[in-house]
């Protein structure tokens, strides 16, 4: 049951004060608008997945250069994916994207099905990306639920709790649902993200010009800075791990980390657990080691510390007849951690 304040009248007048604000306000010219064709929403949509506007506009543009629609997503090697990729973390929905590419051309004769159902069946493709795929890219009337409109949300009718518990989850998309019009369910969308990017924002809202002030519940409490609740916060564990800079006339060695994990897929420096512990396969324990000053890269949810040490050999050894082994030179552009990648560029 929705409350009270979801008359007709109110939810007119929300919507209205929403696409009015858009219209003179709101962002028109990010790269996917233009065009905002269902398969460039849905690689922005996934690329925006905690990650913010700024960071992913040169991603997507390389990206859809060089894959400009679902076949040739789909014709790509995963190597030539990760490449275009690396940096941009969370490395799994590179993965997602380029199997449910090669589903769609498989299954769906390379579209995206118009369907809510369908297009949540595949890899990587949540009820919020699902959403804005039907809103933006085929003007539909579907709801979406990303971190900006939650804020939004939860400071207009003072929703308490973590976004992320199922009861408040589900209550953020009763309203989401109440408010979507069936016109106009693309620019209203854009609104709300607008709104919550440009206006609402974490940590200071410019509550003096939002067009929602009037009937903000958070703003009348004097509570925007309350809410959202915030989640409780745990101190990020530290990860040491040392890798192998294994280096020879044929380039620095790198073997291809296992899809699931820490940067799936990605080429690295093959890791160990000591400064001692060097692979079996190492021709001879005679060469020269030096361990390097160690640096550190923030996760989500923990810290890796990186202790690099360096060995180098006179000859090249065949350390690469395995496909998850091959050797780095300069202007090598497959997909590297982006640690990996700036200690590299640095040796070079």
């Amino acid at each position: 049951m929705l409350p009270e304040q979801f008359s007709q009248r109110f939810v007119a007048d929300f919507r209205r004060r929403s696409l009015d604000w858009f219209a003179q306000e709101g962002r028109h010219d990010l790269p996917w608008q233009q065009p905002a064709s269902p398969y460039r929403v849905w690689v922005s949509e996934v690329m925006l997945q905690q990650t913010q506007v700024a960071t992913v506009i040169p991603y997507f543009a390389r990206f859809v250069d060089q894959f400009p629609d679902v076949p040739a997503l789909a014709a790509a090697s995963l190597d030539s994916v990760m490449a275009l990729w690396s940096g941009l973390g969370y490395y799994s929905r590179a993965r997602n994207l380029h199997k449910a590419a090669r589903s769609l051309v498989e299954n769906s004769d390379s579209r995206l099905p118009e369907d809510l159902r369908l297009l949540q069946k595949l890899p990587g493709v949540g009820r919020s990306t699902a959403g804005a795929i039907l809103s933006f890219g085929f003007g539909q009337p579907a709801p979406i639920l990303d971190g900006n409109i939650k804020r939004v949300l939860a400071r207009c009718f003072a929703i308490e709790g973590d976004a992320g518990q199922s009861s408040v989850q589900s209550l953020l998309w009763r309203y989401a649902e109440a408010l979507t019009p069936e016109q106009q369910a693309g620019p209203y969308n854009q609104s709300m993200m607008d709104i919550g990017a440009m206006i609402c924002t974490r940590g200071t809202p410019a509550c003096g010009i939002c067009p929602l002030q009037e009937i903000c519940m958070a703003f009348q409490q004097s509570r925007q800075h309350e809410l959202p609740t915030p989640r409780a916060r745990k101190a990020k564990p530290l990860k040491k791990i040392f890798v192998l800079l294994l280096q020879s006339k044929a380039g620095i060695l790198l073997e291809r980390r296992p899809e699931r994990g820490v940067w799936g897929g990605l080429w690295s420096l093959p890791e160990m657990s000591s400064s001692n512990d060097w692979p079996t396969w190492l021709p001879s324990k005679e060469a020269t080691s030096e361990t390097l000053a160690p640096l550190t890269h923030e996760f989500t949810h923990f810290k890796l510390q990186l202790t690099p040490v360096k060995i180098v050999l006179k000859s090249s050894p065949s350390l690469v007849s395995e496909a998850s082994r091959s050797w780095y030179r300069p202007g090598d552009t497959r997909g590297l951690p982006a640690p990996i990648r700036k200690l590299l560029d640095r040796l070079q």
